[in-house]
C-alpha cells in the first residue's frame, strides 16, 4: 500500500463522523448521517458513508436534514461535506436541487507531524505564538474574516472564546509583525486519534511568500507532537496546497463543501 492510500484509510477510519464535530452545541444522528449544530449558526452534515443509497433514499437524507436545520431559527447556513472518494452517484443533482450549492473543490492534504516540524526562518521583526486571550482572539478573527473576503463579525470569536473556556484542546496560532496580526490558523487535536488538524490559515496578501504560514505550519505540527499527533492534515483551497506539498503533506483525495443558506425576507 502506498503513502497516499494509507494516509486516506487512517482518514477514513479516525476522522469521519464524530471527530468533524468538536465544539458543536447538539449533533443528531440520522441514519448513517450526523447533523451537527454550532453557537455560530452554522449546521454541518457528515457521514462515514452512504452505503449502496440510491437516489430516492438520498432525496428523502437530503430532504430530512434541511428539514431538520430549517426547524432551527438560530441556524443560517449549512454545509453539507462530500468527499471524491466516496460511491454516491446522484448526490451532486440531488444537493442542487434541495437548495445547496457547491464551494470550489478542496484537497484533503496529510502528512506527518514529524516531517512537517523544521526550522523556518522567519522575516525580521515576525513573531509565532499562542493566543489565548480575547481581544488576541478578536484580532485575530478580523484578520481572517478580512483576507477571506467575509465581513467583519463577533460570531467567530466568539465560538472559539467558548471552545477556549471548555479546555477541549484547540489551540490558536498566529504571526505577528509590530504588533499586527499578519498570518493565523488553529491547531485542532483529534481526541482517540494519531491525527491533529490544521484550519483556518489566512495570510495578509503583502506579506505572503515569505514563508511565515509555512512557520506557523511548522510550529503548529512541533505542538501537535507535543501532544503526541504523529499525524496533520488539513483541507486546503488550491491557493494553500502547495505551501503544505512544500511543507511535507501530500493529497489523499478531494472535498467539495456544499452550502445551503437560510431565505431571508
Amino acid at each position: 500500500m502506498s503513502e497516499s492510500a494509507r494516509f486516506l484509510a487512517a482518514y477514513d477510519e479516525q476522522l469521519r463522523t464524530d471527530a468533524e464535530t468538536p465544539g458543536a452545541v447538539s449533533v443528531n444522528r440520522r441514519g448513517p448521517l450526523l447533523l451537527a449544530a454550532f453557537r455560530d449558526g452554522r449546521g454541518f452534515v457528515t457521514y462515514r458513508d452512504l452505503g449502496d443509497a440510491g437516489t430516492d433514499t438520498l432525496r428523502r437524507l437530503v430532504r430530512e436534514a434541511v428539514d431538520y436545520f430549517r426547524s432551527d431559527p438560530g441556524i443560517t447556513r449549512v454545509e453539507w461535506k462530500t468527499r471524491s472518494h466516496d460511491h454516491a452517484p446522484g448526490l451532486h443533482e440531488v444537493l442542487l436541487a434541495h437548495g445547496f450549492a457547491p464551494d470550489p473543490p478542496e484537497s484533503i492534504m496529510i502528512g506527518g507531524a514529524q516531517a512537517l516540524s523544521v526550522p523556518v526562518p522567519l522575516p525580521d521583526g515576525v513573531v509565532v505564538r499562542q493566543v489565548v486571550d480575547g481581544p488576541d482572539v478578536r484580532a485575530m478573527c478580523a484578520m481572517q474574516d478580512e483576507v477571506f473576503g467575509d465581513p467583519v463579525s463577533d460570531g467567530m470569536a466568539d465560538a472559539l472564546l467558548h471552545r477556549l473556556s471548555l479546555g477541549d484542546g484547540m489551540q490558536l496560532w498566529v504571526a505577528e509583525a509590530d504588533g499586527r496580526i499578519v498570518s493565523a490558523g488553529r491547531l485542532e487535536p483529534v481526541e482517540g486519534t494519531a491525527f491533529a488538524g490544521i484550519w483556518g490559515g489566512a495570510t495578509r496578501p503583502e506579506w505572503r511568500g515569505r514563508g511565515i504560514y509555512r512557520a506557523l505550519t511548522a510550529r503548529r505540527a512541533q505542538s501537535a507532537l507535543g501532544l503526541g499527533k504523529t499525524l496533520i492534515h488539513s483541507d486546503s483551497t488550491e491557493f494553500s496546497r502547495p505551501i503544505l506539498e512544500r511543507s511535507g503533506l501530500v493529497k489523499v483525495s478531494s472535498t467539495t463543501p456544499y452550502r445551503w443558506r437560510r431565505e431571508t425576507s
